[in-house]
C-alpha cells in the first residue's frame, strides 16, 4: 500500500457494494486531508447505513473522522439484531421503497407496520420516513447515501421470502399474522358473517364461517382458495423468529 493511501478493508458481508473487479481485493483510496472516512467508504461502495463500527488503525472512530495516508480502516458490518432508534418498547414501523411491493404484502401479512406505495419518487419517500419515523427499506444504495434521512435499511436478497427473512434477523421483529390489510396496511378486526354478507357472493358464504375487515378501507378477509401459501409464509417467519430466541 503506497504511503499517501488509506487502506479499506471490507467484510464479505459488504462485498457486494463493491465494484466486481475490487471484491476479494483490498480496496486502497487516496488520502486528501479533507476527505471523511463515510465519504471514502461510501465512495467505494458500501451506503453508511450498512455500515457498524470504523476502526482506525484497530481504534473506533466517527464517520467523520479525517484518515492520514498509511492509516488501516476496518468496516464493520451492522451488528445484528439492530436496534431503531426511538424503539426500544415497540416495534419499528417500515416504509418501503416503488420496487418492494411484493415485500410490503408479506411484511403486512405477518403483522408489521409497513407503509408502501408505487408511485413516490425518492424526495418524498423521505420526507414521509422521515415524518413518521419509520424505517426507510430500498435497494437503492443513492437512497440510503441521502444525508437528510434518519434512518434507512437495505434490503437483502432478490425474492420476497429471502428478503423477509433476512429483515425479520436484521431487526428481531415480532409477528402479529393476520392483522394488517395486505392491500392498504389498515389493521383488521373481525367481522360477522351478517356484518360481510353484502360484500361477498352467496357461494363465499357457504363455505366461510370467520371474517375479518380492514378498519381503513373495508376491505374483507378469509381463508380462501390461497390459504395454504399464505399459511406457509406465516410459519416460516415465525420459525425464523423462533430460531433468534
Amino acid at each position: 500500500m503506497n504511503r499517501s493511501d488509506v487502506l479499506l478493508q471490507i467484510p464479505a458481508e459488504l462485498q457486494q457494494f463493491l465494484p466486481p473487479k475490487l471484491r476479494g481485493l483490498p480496496v486502497t483510496v487516496p488520502a486528501d486531508g479533507d476527505s471523511t472516512i463515510g465519504h471514502l467508504v461510501e465512495s467505494a461502495g458500501p451506503p453508511l447505513p450498512e455500515v457498524g463500527a470504523l476502526l482506525v488503525n484497530g481504534q473506533e472512530v466517527g464517520p467523520g473522522h479525517r484518515p492520514v495516508g498509511g492509516d488501516v480502516v476496518d468496516v464493520l458490518p451492522i451488528a445484528r439484531p439492530q436496534a431503531v432508534p426511538g424503539f426500544a418498547d415497540a416495534a419499528p414501523r417500515f416504509l418501503l421503497d416503488v420496487h418492494l411491493g411484493a415485500l410490503a404484502r408479506r411484511m403486512r401479512l405477518v403483522g408489521i407496520d409497513t407503509a408502501y406505495h408505487n408511485d413516490c419518487d425518492d424526495p418524498t419517500l423521505v420526507i414521509q420516513a422521515n415524518a413518521e419515523q419509520r424505517v426507510l427499506l430500498t435497494q437503492d444504495r443513492g437512497l440510503l447515501r441521502r444525508k437528510n434521512l434518519w434512518f434507512g435499511a437495505y434490503v437483502y436478497g432478490i425474492r420476497a421470502d429471502a428478503q423477509l427473512d433476512d429483515l425479520l434477523r436484521r431487526f428481531a421483529l415480532p409477528l402479529a399474522p393476520w392483522t394488517r390489510c395486505t392491500a392498504c396496511n389498515g389493521v383488521l378486526r373481525a367481522a360477522t358473517r351478517e356484518e360481510v354478507e353484502p360484500d361477498l357472493e352467496p357461494g363465499t358464504l357457504d363455505r366461510v364461517d370467520t371474517f375479518a375487515r380492514c378498519e381503513s378501507c373495508n376491505r374483507v378477509y378469509w381463508h380462501g382458495a390461497h390459504g395454504g401459501h399464505l399459511n406457509e409464509i406465516v410459519e416460516s417467519a415465525q420459525r425464523t423468529v423462533a430460531s433468534l430466541r
